[in-house]
């Protein structure tokens, strides 16, 4: 298979089932659901499994003792080359691919680096949980080097259940931290996209995690609520965590509405690439592209060059090698389409006022940029975060100050102005800082995305030996 081709189902061939991973290993349920690709195609079969197989298999995991520490670093490691490498549910990574970027539209270039950078983030785990333990706290009281009072590290619960919604697959590279920590974990996988999850649990199975550490959990609403009520704490962004945002229990992955500000003392001439790379890459679909540029001065040069330059990109189907864009179902795409020009009323556009979807002629379509300019560092587009390379810019002054900027996953900052800075650091709502030109999707292991996973999952009791 060449690189870029789609894979071609034989006629007659089955479909490839993606089964469920309990405590007793694979299960295939009665109830099964189609996954379709872009074109309205179906490719596979998923199980769904009742709520009496979901509370059966979460009791499981709570009788389950974790892997000692030493284990669970190396077994993350292995982990990672499997699942970057290895055939796993009968699929090679080369096929694991390809499904994903069928039935999730994007690239496949796109796919192919998040393969890497999920298997990265996999095997830094256990460091990058180390990273996010308090100084004054250590990882385990037995150690001799521990004074005689001492606070220690320790896990708020023995479960936790995974809702991770399936827009990008690099959104799964954060939870196996919980397995580094001894979390014993079940994953809700994405009906939009269940490969990644289901190939993630496979490679942590096989590199040493047993069936009662991690589980694979599809099922339908009901049964959601129930792996989540059963855990001991729940980590994700679907509309089942959603419903549970106010219970300190619930860790719920917020929008990124990630924003770049250049003040006077910059020109945004010489940021370009960086603000075009920030609004594109990935495909314009994570929550770390760029929702909104600010620039204290006339937003309108700097809107018209950013249009120039993602007008140029082109409509391609995503299996293609060169594509950039993301293709979503016909119907979905002018559906969003639709949304965000009802949105965007009131705007100047720049590029998409008319219409930003491109029919392929196969069912799916490319959903092309769009740009447009408002009037005011606090006009409500500015939150209107969707899966594409879509941005609104507009002006910025001094008297506006931090306010615009709140609520903002990560914010790219160009300015001389070092108390701006700093009064931006002590922003609570802005979770990650960029000060230059450095794009808002840059990021690397051991960092923290929304705050480390650890501080949620852990907390520093105090022990006292005699």
């Amino acid at each position: 298979m060449g690189a870029g081709e789609q894979p071609q189902k034989e006629p007659g061939a089955e479909l490839p089932e993606l089964d469920a991973l309990g405590p007793g290993g694979p299960y295939r349920a009665r109830s099964r659901q189609e996954i379709r690709d872009v074109t309205g195609g179906t490719i596979a079969r998923m199980s769904l499994v009742p709520a009496l197989f979901v509370k059966r298999a979460v009791k499981a995991l709570h009788a389950a003792s974790p892997l000692p520490a030493c284990e669970r670093a190396s077994a993350l490691a292995r982990a990672a080359e499997l699942f970057r490498t290895a055939t796993l549910g009968g699929l090679t990574a080369r096929e694991y691919e390809a499904a994903v970027t069928g039935v999730s539209g994007l690239p496949a270039a796109v796919v192919r680096a998040a393969t890497r950078t999920c298997a990265d983030r996999v095997v830094n785990s256990y460091r990058s949980v180390q990273l996010a333990r308090p100084a004054g706290a250590v990882p385990d009281w037995r150690d001799p080097l521990v004074r005689t009072s001492q606070a220690v590290w320790t896990r708020r619960g023995e479960v936790l259940a995974v809702h991770v919604p399936g827009n990008h697959p690099g959104t799964h590279g954060f939870w196996p931290e919980a397995l580094a920590l001894g979390y014993r974990v079940a994953v809700r996988p994405s009906t939009r996209e269940p490969f990644t999850a289901y190939r993630l649990v496979l490679a942590l199975r096989e590199a040493g995690f047993g069936n009662d550490q991690v589980v694979l959990l599809p099922c339908g609403h009901e049964a959601a609520d129930a792996i989540v009520r059963g855990a001991d704490l729940a980590y994700g962004g679907d509309e089942v965590i959603r419903q549970y945002a106010d219970d300190p229990g619930v860790l719920s992955l917020r929008p990124g509405r990630s924003k770049i500000l250049l003040t006077a003392d910059a020109d945004w001439r010489d940021h370009l690439d960086m603000i075009v790379d920030s609004v594109g890459r990935h495909a314009g679909s994570g929550c770390v592209n760029t929702t909104a540029v600010l620039v204290e001065g006339d937003p309108a040069p700097l809107a018209g060059a950013i249009a120039e330059r993602l007008a140029a990109l082109p409509s391609l189907p995503p299996h293609d090698d060169k594509a950039l864009l993301p293709v979503q179902n016909t119907k979905a795409a002018r559906a969003l389409e639709k949304f965000v020009l009802d949105r965007a009323r009131g705007t100047r556009a720049w590029l998409g006022g008319t219409g930003f979807v491109d029919e392929l002629g196969d069912g799916s379509a490319v959903l092309r940029p769009a740009v447009h300019q408002v009037d005011s560092a606090h006009a409500p587009q500015l939150s209107a975060e969707v899966p594409f390379p879509c941005v609104w810019v507009g002006p910025w002054s001094r008297e506006d100050g931090v306010e615009p900027l709140r609520d903002t996953l990560v914010l790219t900052v160009v300015t001389e102005d070092d108390a701006f800075v700093q009064a931006l650091i002590d922003e609570p709502t802005i979770s990650n800082l960029h000060v230059g030109s450095h794009a808002t999707h840059r990021h690397r292991p051991g960092l923290p995305h929304d705050g480390y996973l650890g501080e949620f999952l852990m907390r520093s009791k105090t022990v006292v030996r005699v």
